[in-house]
């Protein structure tokens, strides 16, 4: 049993990577069926199907749910798995869109950082911003052809002239939209000297510094989840599954396929709503509607274990240009520094990942900015790749191409009632927008009315988060009694307010800490796995924990992580060992983290 279940786990496609066109011999349909494909099943009809889990998807769906609509949604790979978790973590105004004079997507995109920070504040953050500047007017000559004319012209370094007038409106735009009491600080400029007595490490080459406040988001795929649990506990009319891929159309509907038992049924709706992003072309192809919407791009980042470079960030984000005009990152993050990213043509067809050579240009890019700082492949201890959702753009230089989103309407070929809404582009910071956007479309054509409002609606443990540091330390020890108000502490800044789920959970199963990574308790993963839509141990790894974000994956731990998800799940020792092995091909091939080669980190440095 354990070979075919180990080729079946082979056959599931990397996370974010399409379906292929023909498909392999699909696996021998077998009598179980996890509990969320059973209920599609079982009633396969719906007034909206939607097809994407990433956070535009999910969005979407938490949307209509909260209006009562009988929906579903599937995801051929994990929750938040594709080009939702190969971002930069950044929520962003686009301080370098206005440059294209794209106003309407910097004013939502401001507005949306700021909501954000109300309704997730357990998962989005200030983020202090440096921008290090070599020059004075480099760039105003070609950036009046872009605004004026939308001539793109060729890729250029932007001086502090040009910036200082961006971040000029930058602040104005955050003014108009600001928080009332919790406005974010505008900008500051600063010269060689004092910028060289603040960040020591940097060039000296530099003329100045500006600094701005933008946000971050710590745990995406975390955000993405709660997103999506907030959907499924809206309604009981609103129901999801992941590992569910939508494989063809005709008078029955859509054809689903549960990639784990490899059974196929039809699925009705009225309307099917593609938010497959980099993949929309590829999906209405497999629906027998042909398009030629998308153009995405590639954009990589590693993550390094480097305490001299994060000590030199000095917690902010060396957010600048590059020498080619590319919009580049030096991020510290969970006690390691993120950099990317790249922005390369790529076929949706084929997965993404991280190369050599783009290494070398991160590695060139923090030389610039740190020169007396080395790096070494051996410090990289995770790697991650995706594609943008962005339109075709035929010549167009892919760093002017437009981050607004769009909505396509088409029919369901074999299925003339049944409306196809596709999503074109989008962006992580403007996901509840774009979803009730899009859900909004979505009522118009159901001819049903808006009941409720997600403007001002708290996302999952964004609910009653304390926000400043009396009150976070106040509810850690009012719910320090089982497992003391330091690890309470840690749970509230992993989970926000569900942590008092995670602790009812835990008071009674024991927290015992993993020998492999003692920040987690076998408490807390059984809990993660029962009640967070887990199927796979790359789940648990890569999206519902940052395991392997940090680095702290070992053998060991994937060992005891197995016993732990496979006692929930009941997975056998074949299946478990299975479930480890491709967990490590995952690793190895998706993430460039080969356990056989490196001495892990330590996971404590991580938390």
């Amino acid at each position: 049993m354990s070979d075919g279940v180990f080729r079946r786990l082979r056959r599931r496609p990397a996370p974010g990577r399409p379906a292929q066109t023909p498909e392999p011999p699909a696996p021998e349909p077998r009598a179980d069926l996890r509990p969320d494909v059973a209920s599609l099943r079982a009633t396969p009809t719906a007034d909206v199907l939607i097809l994407g889990g990433g956070i535009n998807g999910l969005a979407t769906f938490r949307y209509l749910a909260l209006q009562g609509v009988d929906v579903a949604l599937v995801e051929r790979g994990d929750y938040g798995s594709g080009a939702t978790a190969a971002s930069s973590h950044m929520i962003h105004g686009g301080i370098r869109y206005l440059e294209n004079g794209e106003f309407r997507l910097v004013r939502e995109s401001v507005q949306e950082r700021n909501a954000l920070l109300r309704i997730a504040p357990h998962y989005v953050k200030p983020l202090r911003t440096t921008i290090p500047i070599f020059s004075t007017f480099s760039g105003i000559l070609s950036a009046p052809l872009r605004f004026l004319l939308h001539r793109a012209g060729k890729p250029e370094e932007r001086g502090a002239l040009l910036i200082k007038v961006g971040l000029i409106l930058y602040d104005s735009f955050s003014r108009a939209t600001s928080m009332g009491k919790e406005r974010l600080p505008f900008h500051s400029f600063h010269a060689r000297r004092r910028s060289l007595r603040q960040l020591p490490k940097l060039n000296p080459e530099l003329k100045y510094t500006a600094t701005y406040f933008d946000a971050s988001v710590h745990d995406p795929e975390r955000l993405a989840l709660d997103v999506l649990l907030d959907g499924r506990a809206a309604s009981p009319l609103a129901r999801s599954a992941n590992y569910t891929e939508a494989i063809g159309a005709g008078q029955d509907g859509v054809l689903l396929r549960d990639l784990e038992s490899g059974i196929e049924f039809p699925f009705r709706a009225r309307v099917v709503v593609n938010a497959t992003g980099p993949w929309t072309d590829l999906t209405n192809a497999a629906l027998g509607h042909p398009s030629a919407y998308m153009g995405g791009t590639k954009g990589s980042h590693i993550v390094l274990d480097a305490p001299e470079l994060l000590t030199a960030c000095a917690g902010r984000e060396i957010f600048f240009e590059n020498e080619d005009g590319r919009i580049v990152l030096i991020y510290p993050l969970k006690g390691r520094v993120l950099v990317g990213t790249t922005d390369i043509e790529a076929d949706p067809a084929e997965p993404a990942v991280c190369t050599e050579e783009e290494v070398d240009y991160f590695f060139g890019l923090v030389r610039r900015v740190f020169p007396t700082i080395e790096l070494s492949r051996e410090q990289i201890v995770f790697r991650y790749s995706g594609i943008r959702p962005l339109p075709h753009h035929g010549d167009l230089h892919p760093g002017f191409v437009s981050r607004d989103y769009r909505i396509e309407e088409g029919t369901l070929p074999g299925h003339p009632r049944a409306m196809l809404l596709s999503l074109i582009g989008g962006k992580w910071t403007t996901f509840r927008a774009l979803g009730d956007q899009l859900g909004s479309r979505v009522l118009q054509q159901l001819g049903l009315p808006e009941t409720v409002t997600t403007v001002d609606k708290a996302i999952g443990g964004g609910a009653g988060f304390p926000r400043s540091a009396g009150r976070f330390r106040a509810w850690a020890a009012a719910h320090s009694h089982e497992v003391g108000e330091r690890r309470a502490g840690a749970l509230l800044a992993r989970y926000g307010t569900r942590a008092t789920e995670v602790l009812a959970a835990i008071s009674s199963a024991g927290d015992r800490p993993l020998a492999a990574a003692p920040a987690y308790s076998a408490g807390e993963i059984e809990f993660l796995v029962r009640n967070e839509l887990v199927v796979t141990l790359s789940d648990l790894v890569l999206r519902r924990t940052s395991l392997a974000f940090t680095g702290s994956v070992t053998p060991q731990l994937l060992d005891e992580l197995a016993d732990i998800a496979g006692g929930v799940l009941g997975w056998d020792p074949g299946r478990r060992r299975a479930e480890v092995d491709a967990t490590v091909e995952t690793l190895r091939n998706s993430h460039g983290v080969d356990l056989a080669q490196r001495e892990p980190v330590l996971e404590s440095r991580a938390r």
